[in-house]
């Protein structure tokens, strides 16, 4: 995948409207949804559903404002899909992967893409990692599987902030992306009845994304049609793409978490190891050599060799808490067999259920 800054129309446009009583995001996602499709290989609807995340955490990450914030968004769920993941930066940067990429089911009753059907009954959570002792989570269960109602509906349910998701995606006929993007609209406390009343009525007459988008409207002017009869100040226009971070490095780490007996068997077999990122689906291979000299390095396993069990249970539970929320997605990804993947799992729950009763205790206190 090019690591270089992509260039290009992507973009997104935040401002406000009715004089401060309205915030405002639309993006164009087009290419940053075609790069996703290009690196996961993704089926026409794997692709919808994955742009559609794309976009809402675009969005939503640009809503963050401490230069290391991290947004995560997580779909787990029952249908074949197998559940989405993504993760934004303040920055405009966004990357994430679907479960199952080459999923294909019939069209829905309208003879489009069946998204809902595609992902299934579920949940949908939001990580937002502000630099604080904490991170955020909030949790909503999905309501029709299209993501932008599920995203309506969390931000009312969660956040407690009256808002309207719109996202879309339109594949072409070689099935590549056509048209990626979509709105994000919220009312700011005591907003007024009226304009609350102008608002509900531009979205009930409101044209699908793709539509708009397909007419050749631009973010701005995706805003100022949802928000006609308003003043609509734009406050900032800003790049985006789909990027991801990975690198040997973090490869390593994942590689290390295994073990060293793990790591000596691979080297017994006297292959080469091929690791993936789930996010951007690049390729790192370890040759036995490589191995050889992870296992040798004394600061990674010189010190586990002469710990007693529960030693290494209590400095695993230590790194375990230290892991960033996308490391923990890997590590799970990882996972060599259905057993390890379940363990995987459970540490991976465990630790969310630890930082939601330590946000609950500090809204407490």
């Amino acid at each position: 995948m090019d690591r270089e800054k992509i260039e290009g129309r992507d973009h997104v446009v935040r401002g406000t409207a009715a004089g401060g009583q309205i915030r405002a995001f639309a993006a164009d996602a087009r290419e940053l949804t075609e790069t996703a499709r290009q690196a996961h290989d993704t089926s026409p609807v794997a692709t919808a559903a994955l742009g559609r995340m794309l976009t809402a955490g675009v969005m939503m990450g640009v809503m963050m404002k401490g230069e290391k914030d991290l947004l995560t968004l997580q779909i787990r769920s029952q249908g074949p899909l197998q559940g989405i993941t993504v993760t934004a930066d303040p920055h405009g940067n966004v990357k994430g992967y679907v479960g199952n990429p080459h999923v294909c089911i019939p069209a829905n009753a309208q003879g489009k893409l069946d998204v809902a059907g595609a992902v299934g009954e579920g949940s949908l959570q939001v990580i937002k990692d502000l630099g604080l002792k904490e991170p955020y989570l909030g949790q909503t269960e999905l309501q029709t599987g299209e993501i932008a109602e599920d995203l309506t509906y969390y931000f009312a349910a969660s956040e407690q902030i009256p808002s309207s998701v719109g996202l879309g995606v339109l594949m072409d006929k070689n099935n590549t992306v056509r048209q990626a993007g979509g709105f994000i609209i919220q009312l700011m406390p005591d907003t007024q009845e009226e304009v609350i009343a102008r608002l509900e009525k531009n979205i009930r007459g409101l044209k699908p994304v793709t539509t708009m988008l397909e007419s050749g409207l631009t973010p701005r002017q995706m805003l100022e049609t949802v928000l006609d009869g308003f003043d609509v100040e734009v406050l900032g226009t800003a790049p985006c793409r789909f990027y991801c971070n990975c690198d040997r490095q973090r490869v390593e780490k994942a590689l290390i978490s295994i073990g060293e007996k793990e790591i000596e068997d691979m080297i017994r077999e006297g292959k080469d190891v091929e690791l993936n990122c789930h996010f951007c689906n690049s390729h790192y291979i370890f040759t036995p050599e490589d191995l050889r000299r992870l296992v040798d390095r004394s600061d990674i396993f010189g010190g586990v060799r002469c710990m007693s069990k529960a030693k290494v249970l209590h400095d695993l539970y230590e790194q375990c808490r230290s892991i960033e929320f996308d490391e923990s997605y890997d590590l799970l990804k990882e996972a060599r067999d259905k057993e390890e993947e379940d363990f995987f799992r459970v540490v991976t729950d465990f630790i969310l259920r630890q930082k939601q009763k330590a946000v609950v205790r500090e809204k407490r206190s």
